[in-house]
């Protein structure tokens, strides 16, 4: 779940340092969810269970391109096996460098640029 606190409600409020996080949900209640959080405590990172309502948490949505990432390249395998496709790359690859090209470079006379000294002229 990703804690997002809501101002109109101030009942079951987060502490202000667990808002943006996602957490996993431990307990239901009646109008309450006990999530389980990490907080970066001295260097270490401790799971925190905090108690919020409802108000202020949503389901998160993390996920969901890896999810839909991975249902994606189940059906790109299976056309494979089926022999409908060539092979594909199905791994996220890092972005590569640019391609390399020669710079046309026409011989001309070198030209030199100088300033212009500064003259007062009131």
């Amino acid at each position: 779940m990703d804690i997002k606190a809501n101002s109109s409600i101030q009942k079951g409020m987060p502490f202000k340092g667990y808002h943006g996080r996602t957490g996993v949900v431990y307990n239901v209640t009646k109008r309450a969810l006990g999530v389980e959080v990490n907080k970066l405590v001295n260097g270490k990172i401790i799971k925190k269970k905090i108690n919020i309502r409802v108000e202020h948490l949503r389901p998160t949505t993390s996920r969901k391109e890896w999810i839909e990432r991975v249902r994606q390249n189940e059906l790109q395998k299976k056309a494979l096996k089926a022999g409908e496709k060539e092979f594909r790359q199905l791994k996220r690859l890092p972005k590569a460098p640019k391609e390399a090209f020669m710079l046309k470079y026409e011989e001309k006379e070198v030209q030199t640029i100088q300033a212009i000294p500064f003259v007062d002229l009131v």
